[in-house]
């Protein structure tokens, strides 16, 4: 009989420690596992039949390595075809960090909130917890909140709670190995409520626990996730810039001859006008991907660009007075690129 909340469990080349992990689940009562075999081969075809002629759990082959992010995707699309009655699902890793009783408590909470991702989070703080997974995770954080707004404790914890409806709504989502839980993330923002649930701290040791998490490749998989949410915010800005130019130019040459004392005024605020509009819709539809009342994010938008107009002409003139040796141009770079990273995280926040 299948229960409402199953555990996925994803594994490439396991050792003893995943059939220990199966054994312990058992005794404690949590039955239905999915095991995901992606692309051990047939050096570890052992374990996997073992398990799964031990026990009544379902094992999903990937014929090569396919990554994380695939293996949990595909038992998703598994078990949401599965079960209607299923309300969700739990991941744990394969390598002896979740215990059983964790594990039972994700999935009591899920039961309780079975509309939230509810993730396990290690106290990163704890003696035993390696200096490269300490400090890795404690910048992801910073980074994840700075330029995601998802502010979580533990940004690489692999034992998470996922509602049914959110299972389904990250099949289409990017990210086929270690990036995809960092997609997942992301995606919460005004989509799925987060819980965090304390769990124990478990590693071999600080010299010795092993993962295939690659420190460089996989790191970089998961810093383009922010960095291509930035770079969209910079494109955004650097267009609005060449079509405000672009609509002066053409604006000048048409209202010359129609007003030729005030061409320059008109054709400067009539591209302002458009250009901002520009920037107000690329920044709804393509930077944020924002679900907020169009009126209203108007409105804030505007007042936005024009407190930080106020602050910029402030903030330069005071700069002129204390620093009277430095050219204006030189402040004003200064004052404009800070207000341009706090612009975004405001018009991410506030705005958006």
């Amino acid at each position: 009989m299948y229960s409402r909340v199953p555990v996925v469990i994803p594994s490439y080349e396991p050792d003893d420690r995943l059939p220990q992990l199966c054994r312990d689940l058992y005794a404690a009562g949590i039955e239905d596992i999915i095991l995901i075999d992606d692309g051990s081969g047939p050096r570890f075809r052992e374990i996997f039949d073992g398990l799964e002629k031990e026990y009544p759990l379902t094992v999903l082959r990937h014929a090569v390595n396919l990554g994380k992010g695939r293996a949990l995707k595909d038992a998703f699309n598994y078990l949401l075809n599965r079960d209607e009655a299923m309300i969700g699902c739990v991941t744990a890793d394969s390598d002896g960090q979740h215990t059983p009783a964790d594990i039972g408590r994700m999935i009591a909470a899920l039961e309780k909130h079975p509309d939230s991702l509810i993730l396990g989070c290690r106290d990163f703080d704890a003696d035993n917890v390696p200096f490269k997974s300490k400090a890795g995770n404690k910048i992801t954080c910073r980074v994840c909140k700075w330029i995601a707004g998802v502010g979580v404790s533990d940004t690489q914890t692999g034992l998470r709670a996922i509602p049914r409806d959110f299972m389904a709504y990250l099949l289409g989502v990017a990210g086929e190995r270690f990036e995809f839980e960092m997609n997942m993330l992301v995606e919460t923002r005004d989509r799925c409520p987060v819980r965090e649930i304390k769990i124990e701290t478990v590693y071999d040791s600080k010299e010795n626990h092993t993962t295939h998490f690659h420190p460089v490749r996989d790191s970089i998989r998961i810093y383009r996730i922010f960095g291509a949410m930035f770079l969209k915010f910079v494109f955004s800005s650097l267009s609005a810039s060449v079509v405000d130019l672009a609509a002066f130019h053409f604006l000048s040459l048409w209202l010359q001859p129609l007003s030729p004392a005030w061409y320059i005024t008109i054709a400067t605020v009539a591209a302002r006008i458009l250009s901002s509009l520009y920037n107000y819709t690329v920044n709804y539809v393509f930077v944020f991907e924002s679900n907020e009342n169009k009126g209203k994010s108007l409105v804030k938008y505007y007042a936005v660009a024009a407190a930080k107009l106020a602050l910029s002409a402030l903030f330069v003139t005071l700069g002129s007075k204390f620093f009277p040796g430095t050219a204006s141009v030189v402040i004003k770079m200064v004052v404009d690129t800070a207000l341009f990273f706090a612009g975004y995280r405001i018009q991410r926040e506030l705005v958006f």
